[in-house]
Order: structure tokens, then C-alpha cells, then sequence
């Protein structure tokens, strides 16, 4: 249980000597080293092993977390969640600003938050094991920015053809492929990545025949 007090104790279940912390404490200390431990091992890490090296012992951790599933969704809240801003959708449909900027202003912050290894490391473990914590993500991504970015690029696109949300995914996906060759792949980023991203969404939207001012 969250509120539950920890008892002094010389040692866990090999040895280590432990802490006592406040609860709430206590809680984000395993979430952030949950984090940490799940992006090196991957999502099929042992909560024993996640245990010892938090210095406690596994019955501890579970007095937090009831199960692995409720701790690997604290850890979805922290990493990905967590990292949205709440203002977002509301900038990206501010048309009082041309296109081009709002998507600037958005990839630039939010590619700030996504481009490092805790962040593309769980997220491709999720994938490669099945797990539902990247399909979520995607689902509430493409509801909160991607659909009303397809929205607006719809309101200004100048082609017969009009945009389908399969290029909004192609644009972001893109962008997000910078920090997959960092973090995944472990090839150097470019020298200047938001030059990359402006490229992108230039590209973009040339395709649609949108003017960079609109």
C-alpha cells in the first residue's frame, strides 16, 4: 500500500542495507530506478532483481506496486505521459500562427523530451515483447496531436489529393527516427538536429503545397 510506513530494517533479502523513507519517497525512488532498469534490461526484467538494486526487498517493492504490470504502468506515466504538455493540442490549432511555426514550436520541445535512451529504449522493448504500453502511447499520441494536426494541414493543403493521417505518421515518424539512430542503433545524431527537423516538416509541407507564412 502506498500510505504504508516502512519498517526498520538491517538488511533485504540479500543483504543490503535499507533507507527508511517516507512513502511517497520511497515510491518515486522505485519508479525512477524502475525506469533506469527497465530501459537496460528491457520489460521482461525481474522485479527481484529491480529489488536489489534499490537496496530492498521484493516484498517491499510489491507494498508500492502490486503487481509488475501496475509498476511498468507507473513507469508509462512517468516516461511518456507524463512528458506531454497539456497546451500542446491547443498551440497546434492556434491558426492565429502559421503552420510551420506551430509545428516547429511542437517538434522542437518535443523532440527535446523523447530524444534520449530511457525514453526510445522502453519504448522499443514494449514493442519487440508485445507489450500494450507503446500501442497506448500511440493511440493517445495520434488522438491529442495527430489527428488535429491532420485537421490542420487538411484546412490549408492546396492538392488534389488531400493529406491522409499515413502522412502525418510518415512526418513524425521522421522526426522520430533521429532519436532511434542515437539511442537504438548508436549511430552519432546529426550535427544539427532541429536543422533535420525543419527540413522535415518544410518537406511536408511542400508536398501539400502549403506556403510556410499560412
Amino acid at each position: 500500500m502506498d500510505g504504508q510506513a516502512e519498517r526498520p530494517a538491517s538488511g533485504g533479502e540479500n543483504g543490503a542495507i535499507r533507507k527508511r523513507l517516507p512513502p511517497a519517497e520511497r515510491r518515486q525512488q522505485i519508479i525512477d530506478e524502475a525506469v533506469r532498469f527497465f530501459a537496460e534490461v528491457g520489460l521482461e526484467g525481474k522485479t527481484r532483481e529491480l529489488a536489489r538494486r534499490l537496496g530492498v526487498t521484493q516484498s517491499l517493492l510489491f507494498n508500492y506496486f502490486a503487481t509488475k504490470d501496475e509498476l511498468i504502468d507507473a513507469v508509462y506515466e512517468k516516461v511518456y505521459i507524463g512528458r506531454l504538455s497539456p497546451d500542446w493540442p491547443e498551440r497546434l490549432t492556434d491558426r492565429s500562427v502559421p503552420l510551420r511555426y506551430r509545428l516547429l514550436a511542437f517538434y522542437t520541445e518535443y523532440s527535446a523530451l523523447i530524444f534520449e535512451r530511457e525514453w526510445m529504449r522502453i519504448f522499443m522493448f514494449s514493442g519487440l515483447d508485445g507489450a500494450s504500453l507503446n500501442r497506448r502511447y500511440l493511440k493517445h499520441l495520434g488522438d491529442v496531436i495527430l489527428h488535429p494536426l491532420l485537421a490542420e494541414t487538411n484546412a490549408l493543403a492546396r492538392t488534389n489529393t488531400p493529406p491522409k493521417m499515413e502522412d502525418v505518421w510518415n512526418l513524425h515518424g521522421g522526426i522520430v527516427y533521429i532519436g532511434i539512430r542515437q539511442h537504438i542503433y548508436r549511430m552519432p545524431e546529426p550535427p544539427k538536429p532541429q536543422e533535420e527537423i525543419a527540413r522535415a516538416i518544410d518537406k511536408y509541407l511542400l508536398f501539400f503545397g502549403i506556403d510556410p507564412g499560412d
